[in-house]
């Protein structure tokens, strides 16, 4: 073969060599386009470039594993999305109270057996008591609380108040709620007759009274339903008992600890402080007075005592979230 001849196959062997090589790159460079940033990062194009015929490696490498698996990446991109931490134990839901389900329990204040004070009538107490509480109980079970229970008990003073806190905690109450009507110490009493017996009064005090006790063990609900039942009263235009802050009370003196509404503190009282929902004590007004113990019995009065209960705890209920399952 000539020199010229030679020469002429050299030249074009080596602009075939040069322009395989431009094809390998535009072509590396296009799909690199086309590729996600996260593939177009991997550094695999500078792998293709240097098994390109310049390293004297075959050009069939150019299809080895590496490339071909980013390029079915390339088809299908996954996008990049951030750790979502696992999610915790689901929380309880606040719903507002349900008055149907809503229990409130109407403690009758002593029993049968040992009934309490003596009015100026001489009227036993749990006579009285027991007519407030029942209807109390008519009146919340009207106005859609069906679930109100009243409780009397049995027994001598003391025992029976064991009695009534176990009843109440067994009964799973949301609202413990003590009925009594008031006297004053024996040192204040004042002699009279009536209707041929001897009796006693005092009609230098009266009107209404609430208690709670600070060791409740939900003093503050015990003392927000307290304020509830004391305003109302007071909305009603009755006046509240204020002889408690008194020295001649001596160990039936007690802390006033609202002075607007009448609302107390009766720490040690079994009732208010054994129990295991809130707990309130209401002295719904005086019997020893003379002429508020003729007010206490009359139906009108005890009408507006029992609405004036049912608007507190019907406020109550509305005001009370009731955490329910998640």
């Amino acid at each position: 073969m000539s020199s010229g001849r030679k020469f002429a196959k050299a030249g074009f062997a080596a602009g075939f060599a040069v322009r395989r090589r431009r094809c390998t790159i535009i072509a590396a460079m296009a799909v690199s386009v086309f590729l996600p940033i996260e593939v177009s990062e991997a550094g695999w194009l500078s792998d293709l470039l240097q098994n390109s015929p310049k390293h004297g490696k075959s050009p069939t490498h150019v299809t080895s594993r590496k490339p071909a698996t980013l390029a079915k990446r390339a088809a299908s991109p996954k996008p990049r999305t951030a750790k979502l931490a696992a999610p915790g134990p689901a929380k309880p839901v606040a719903t507002k109270c349900d008055p149907s389900k809503f229990r409130l329990v109407l403690d009758v204040g002593h029993t049968a057996a040992s009934e309490g004070a003596t009015s100026a009538r001489n009227v036993a107490e749990f006579v009285f008591n027991l007519r407030l509480a029942q209807r109390i109980e008519e009146t919340l079970k009207a106005d859609g609380f069906p679930e109100t229970r009243l409780l009397v008990t049995e027994g001598k003073a003391r025992p029976s108040l064991v009695k009534r806190v176990a009843a109440a905690n067994e009964l799973h109450a949301d609202i413990f709620l003590s009925i009594h009507h008031d006297s004053v110490p024996n040192s204040l009493l004042e002699n009279w007759e009536f209707e041929g017996k001897k009796s006693h009064f005092s009609d230098r005090f009266s009107g209404y009274s609430v208690f709670v006790s600070r060791n409740n063990p939900d003093f503050k609900t015990s003392l927000a339903f307290a304020e509830l039942v004391a305003k109302e009263m007071k909305a009603q235009g009755l006046q509240y008992a204020q002889q408690y802050t008194q020295a001649i009370m001596g160990r039936y003196q007690h802390p006033l600890l609202n002075k607007e509404t009448g609302v107390y503190s009766y720490d040690q009282l079994i009732v208010l402080r054994s129990t295991r929902m809130p707990a309130v004590l209401l002295e719904a007004g005086s019997i020893i007075n003379r002429d508020e113990e003729l007010r206490m019995d009359s139906p009108e009065r005890q009408g507006i005592i029992s609405n004036a209960v049912a608007r507190a705890v019907r406020e109550f209920c509305d005001t009370q979230p009731v955490l329910g399952p998640p």
